[in-house]
């Protein structure tokens, strides 16, 4: 009669490995923000507070770190939309909150490497943007049906001004742009309120045109 075997154990990382990982992975987060893509791996891990072995151990190398960061600023991207859902009341202040939060995210300084990491077509960041995407698109509608949303914008014009604002203007550090990003996205967003006081040229830009642009 053969004997049981006992159940296989499954390691699970170390609560100071899943920190490490994190810490490395918001400290290359904000300095591709402000030095670009190709900032020294080791200074990624001086900021982080960890020996660079610990950098390569987690990621083999630049493409799987960049991989991460845009996995997380998506994920969080998609966490300010799903929290904007849940909240109730005012649904126009729900957009507000949420818009304020994606601009936080930087994601206009990741571009470069958004489109790089897209390019390889990988699959679940495929998903992920569109899962961002549908969710801005049922915060809009909402704000919409509520009537507090003039009807002629669309998800591709709310992601167009967002990146474009919370990016600093060409010559300006990052810290001294950041204060004026959420004052113009708050001017951006009153333009945005029904009854509209303006006829926009052109229509509404959808996600397909934004892509293919």
């Amino acid at each position: 009669m053969p004997t049981a075997t006992a159940p296989r154990k499954v390691s699970r990382p170390r609560a100071d490995a899943l920190r490490n990982r994190e810490r490395i992975v918001t400290a290359a987060r904000e300095m591709f923000v402000e030095l670009g893509p190709d900032v020294p791996l080791d200074e990624i891990a001086r900021r982080a507070g960890v020996g660079n072995a610990t950098v390569y151990r987690n990621f083999p190398d630049r493409d799987a770190l960049v991989l991460e960061v845009v996995r997380s600023v998506m994920d969080r991207t998609a966490g300010a939309a799903e929290r904007a859902l849940a909240a109730g009341g005012d649904a126009f202040a729900a957009l507000e909150s949420f818009v304020h939060a994606a601009a936080d995210e930087r994601i206009s300084a990741l571009c470069p490497m958004v489109a790089g990491a897209f390019a390889a077509h990988h699959r679940e960041l495929e998903a992920a943007r569109h899962r961002v995407e549908a969710l801005v698109g049922d915060i809009m509608e909402r704000a919409r049906r509520s009537g507090l949303l003039r009807s002629d914008v669309g998800v591709g014009d709310l992601l167009i001004v967002v990146a474009q604002l919370s990016r600093p203007p060409a010559g300006t550090d990052c810290p001294r742009g950041d204060r004026f990003v959420h004052r113009h996205l708050q001017l951006f967003l009153d333009g945005l309120r029904a009854p509209a006081r303006s006829t926009l040229p052109g229509t509404a830009v959808t996600i397909e045109e934004l892509r293919a642009s």
